[in-house]
């Protein structure tokens, strides 16, 4: 755990949030700033700053995007489309130093990039 790392501090229960799966290794929640009418965010438990640094352990990578699908099957979007998202680096907007994926989906998104 990283103490100044919001995300460490939400799986910690530091900080509250509003669970939708947990497994051994991940954690998702409900963004707190939606971008589409479902969107929770699938974290590993264990620090990782970006998604290039979660690359390196690559069973951990596979739990979180294993974790993801599964967000996609209770939030009832897995027939009919969801997107995930990593941002990682500065010109991505990233705001959090811990990687995280983005569950999008519950709604026709728009097109993606510029």
């Amino acid at each position: 755990m990283n103490a100044d790392c919001l995300f460490c501090k939400i799986v910690a229960g530091e900080i509250p949030s509003k669970l939708v799966h947990e497994s051994e290794t991940t954690f998702a929640f409900r963004d707190i700033n939606p971008q589409s009418r479902v969107h929770v965010i699938v974290v590993p438990r264990a620090h990782h700053e970006d998604a290039a640094a979660l690359a390196e352990d690559a069973q951990l990578l596979a739990d979180v995007l294993k974790a993801g699908a599964e967000v996609a099957r209770i939030e009832g979007i897995d027939q009919s489309g969801y997107r995930f998202v990593f941002n990682t680096g500065d010109d991505a907007c990233r705001t959090v130093f811990h990687a995280h994926l983005h569950v999008l989906g519950g709604e026709q998104l728009a097109g993606f990039g510029r």
